[in-house]
């Protein structure tokens, strides 16, 4: 039995019964003979399918985010979006996975040359807690779309958003077992990784977990794409607009409570403009409402879990040790649910827990670069490569930021944020392989070579 906990109360929200090793191997068996004919469908179908899953979505996006926010604790007013960016997309590789697969030509001494882009059979994606939907329908769209059939095990604390998922493609007319739900607790993963059927791994999560699994998959050569943890610098250089950079700011950090892997984790600034921007992120976090995430003023909602709560609270205390100045929050609250304050830590150094550790909820590290050449220095000082943001007024400047930072994306003058139009995924410690875009659907994909004479 996988058993949900809301963390906003610390009670029981949901149960679904799990599989045992045989029902996972029947479930995966279903995948792999599904994944034969599914295959054989035109590109004009699948899309049809998925245009329909997306209509499904939409139709129950406030169902669904109760799901979210009881099992995760999502705030309502975060919870519906995240099931639309879902949809969309659905839509978008319904629109555009034709166009992304097309034959690659390839000049060469044949009469003619050329990529094919075919599927690989059925796909084992492992999905994370902390947006059950979106990622969720990042890593299945592509696969689907692509000719591949999805085995989809959801992290064990959102079970009922998984069940919502799988029934959504249902409803929608999807054919039997191109989507398949696979209730397991976590020690049960390794078998899905070595089931015969699974051709390839998709997986989101930690970078611990992310290791064991590429090792798993690895050791039966079977690709795997990893979208890990993150340590994201968010650098503010002093010609930048401080209120514009501050809104974002405090946008990326907090949103979801901070549980994001592409969140503003280490915010750099420039020394002339230190103590202002400072100012202007403290003046924000503290007009943010933490509390019931049902509650649609609610900004930040719970931590997703109680042990999670206690290993930020820890590394929030570790570095206030360390001799950082904790300007706001940084106490445990009293009372039910597993909430955590916004924090902001200032005079954070390379030599500090929360610089070193990716820090997952509404803790807020401000940095002090003492010029620019510093700044890029700073962040690109961690094991992590995920994202990255930088702002400033000049642009020759940001681009040479852009280059030269470790990440696998880089906002200039914006927030870092995942687009189905768009490449996304890590360098570094924080994953390989790409999801979404034109990138990702290849992914999943035998790129075939095939020469004519």
């Amino acid at each position: 039995m996988l058993v949900s906990v809301n963390p906003a109360t610390g009670q029981q929200a949901h149960t679904v019964d799990s599989l045992d090793s045989a029902g996972l191997k029947e479930t995966i068996d279903r995948a792999g003979i599904a994944a034969k004919s599914w295959r054989k469908t035109r590109m004009s179908e699948r899309s049809e399918i998925l245009k329909a899953v997306a209509g499904i979505l939409r139709s129950r996006k406030d169902a669904i985010g109760k799901l979210m926010t009881e099992e995760m604790g999502k705030p309502v007013k975060e919870a519906a979006p995240e099931v639309e960016k879902g949809a969309w997309c659905a839509e978008h590789y319904a629109e555009h996975a034709a166009e992304y697969l097309q034959d690659e030509i390839i000049a060469s001494d044949a009469s003619k040359s050329y990529v094919s882009y075919q599927p690989l059979g059925a796909i084992l994606c492992i999905f994370p807690w902390n947006a059950p939907i979106w990622v969720a329908m990042r890593g299945i769209v592509p696969a689907l779309m692509a000719g591949n059939t999805v085995v989809m095990k959801h992290d064990p604390h959102v079970p009922a958003c998984a069940v919502a998922l799988e029934q959504a493609f249902r409803d929608a007319g999807a054919p039997t077992n191109i989507l398949c739900n696979l209730p397991i607790p976590t020690p049960l993963a390794e078998q899905a990784i070595r089931h015969p059927a699974i051709q390839a791994v998709s997986f989101t999560g930690s970078t611990k977990a992310g290791s064991i699994v590429a090792s798993t998959a690895a050791s039966e050569i079977k690709h795997s794409v990893l979208e890990l943890g993150g340590s994201d610098p968010f650098v503010v250089l002093a010609d930048a607009d401080l209120a514009a950079a501050a809104d974002i700011a405090v946008l990326s950090r907090t949103i979801n409570a901070g549980q994001s892997c592409i969140a503003a984790k280490r915010i750099i600034i420039e020394a002339p403009v230190y103590e202002q921007f400072v100012g202007l992120l403290k003046e924000r976090l503290t007009k943010l409402t933490v509390g019931d995430p049902t509650n649609v003023d609610t900004d930040i909602g719970p931590i997703a879990r109680e042990d999670l709560r206690e290993n930020l609270h820890r590394q929030v205390s570790q570095t206030i040790e360390e001799g950082a100045d904790c300007l706001l929050g940084g106490q445990l609250p009293d009372g039910a649910g597993f909430f955590y304050p916004c924090t902001l830590l200032a005079g954070v150094t390379p030599d500090m827990c929360a610089f070193k550790e990716e820090t997952f909820g509404p803790v807020m590290v401000a940095i002090r670069a003492a010029d620019a050449l510093d700044a890029l220095k700073l962040a690109n000082q961690t094991d992590y490569g995920l994202g990255a943001a930088v702002w400033t007024a000049d642009a020759e400047r940001a681009l040479h930021f852009a280059n030269e930072i470790e990440a696998g994306q880089v906002s200039i003058n914006g927030i870092v944020k995942t687009d189905p139009r768009l490449p996304s995924g890590g360098t570094k410690r924080s994953g390989i392989g790409r999801e979404l875009g034109p990138h990702g659907i290849r992914e999943f994909t035998n790129a075939k070579q095939i020469w004519i004479k």
